[in-house]
This record gives C-alpha cells, structure tokens and sequence, in this order.
C-alpha cells in the first residue's frame, strides 16, 4: 500500500510540479509558449495512441474495437458537450475579466487534461492490482513524464485568460489532484475498474484528442511561431514513442 500511495503522489505531484514550474515562467513569449504547447500536444498525442488506445486491444477483449470506438467519440462528445455549456459556467469562474473566447477555449483546455488524469489515474491504481509492481511502476512512470509539461502548459493560458494568480495555482493543482484520486480509486476497487478500465482509456483517449485537434495545434500555430512549434509537436510525440519504448 505504500507504493501505492507514492506512486499516486508521484503521478499527481508530477502534475503539480509542472504547474509550479509554468508560474515561476508565465513572462515567457508568446513564441515560446506556443513551442512549450505544441510539444506537449505531440506527447499528449504519443501518450493517447500508447498508453491509452492500445493497451485497449489488450485488456479489452473481443469487445476492444467497440471499446475503442464507443470510448473514444464519447470522450469527444462529452468535451463538445462541455464546450457548449462553457458561457454559463464562466460568469461563476471568471470574475475579473478577459476575452470572453479566449476564457471558453482555456477553460476546454484545462478540463480535457483534468478529465483524463482520472482514467489514467485508474490505469496506475489497477496495474497494482495485478500482482506485478514493476509493470506498475513502469506505467506510472510514464504518466507522471507526460504530466510534467500538462502542467506547465496549463499555467500560461490560465493567467492570459483573467484568473488570479492564485486561482491559477489552485486550478492546476487541482487537475493533478484527480490524478491522485484516480490511483487510490483504481487501487482500491480493482474489480470494477478493470471492467470498465477499456472504455474509460478510450474515453480520456477521446479527449486528449478532441483538444489536440479543436484547440492546442490552432493556438499554436499562428504567425511567426507556426514553424517552430510543428518541429516542437514532432519532437514531443517522438520523444514519448521513444520513452515509451525504453520502458516497456
């Protein structure tokens, strides 16, 4: 239970540590921050195709594909869903002004990254259950060097969308804290999780791509920072195929 419990501080802090990191650096450029995203869209995108959609033909059975499929677009759907709802949501969490479509589109961003720390929170939680704590070290491992640019990325476009500095700290902490839930959840209830363990991979997998695709990869590919962050995304995507791999 011990390593259980530091491997879910762990998955979480990661997180947590990144997000520190991005607001000690939130007078960044522009430039930069669009590079930063675009990197950690392309080890979003390595880690949804690996360590979400995949291991689903593994454990999903002969009902993989209709895992895969069905978690997938219900991941996307959820998040357009969501996005539709954003403007009554914003007068509640934004209260000191901004762009109003900037708000909507930061908002999006920063519940995709929240809403699949829980699925992969899970992940982490129900390898334990398998009896193999390396193979669960492994897969924890690889979550937490993902989430350490999450949550650098998440700070910058916070602050630029009108919250406080505080409130920034607290939000994207907070996306790590699921995280840690996530763990201790799919610990504790290794049975029901593992059930529903293809489904729920697939749907944060659903997620991480809706917002590659709607959000991260148009915000940063705009003016002079569309060159340099294409050469970032490949960078980060082969860069997590490759850490992947060392792990396995």
């Amino acid at each position: 239970m011990q390593a259980v419990l530091l491997t879910a501080l762990g998955v979480g802090g990661a997180t947590i540590f990144g997000a520190l990191a991005g607001y000690v650096l939130k007078g960044v450029s522009r430039a930069f921050e669009a590079v930063t995203m675009s990197a950690a869209a392309g080890v979003m995108l390595a880690a949804a195709a690996v360590g979400l959609f995949l291991p689903v033909f593994d454990c999903g059975g002969k009902w993989a594909a209709l895992h895969l499929l069905g978690g997938a677009v219900c991941g996307g759907l959820c998040l357009n869903c969501f996005d539709r709802l954003l403007p009554k949501l914003e007068a509640r969490l934004f209260a000191d002004g901004g762009d109003a479509m900037h708000r909507h589109k930061v908002l999006l961003f920063v519940s995709a990254i929240a809403v699949h720390n829980l699925p992969e929170g899970l992940a982490a939680g129900v390898s334990f259950g398998t009896g193999s704590e390396t193979t669960a070290l492994t897969v924890a491992l690889a979550i937490a060097l993902q989430n350490l640019p999450e949550g650098m990325v998440i700070v910058s476009p916070l602050l630029s969308a009108g919250f406080s500095p505080k409130k920034t700290l607290l939000i994207a902490c907070g996306t790590g804290v699921t995280e840690i839930l996530g763990t201790l959840l799919g610990y504790a209830a290794v049975s029901v999780s593992a059930a529903v363990l293809p489904f729920a991979l697939s749907f944060a997998g659903g997620c991480m791509l809706y917002v590659i695709v709607d959000e991260m990869i148009p915000e940063t590919h705009q003016k002079d920072s569309n060159r340099p962050a294409s050469y970032a995304f490949l960078l980060g995507f082969c860069v997590m195929l490759i850490l992947s791999d060392l792990l396995s």
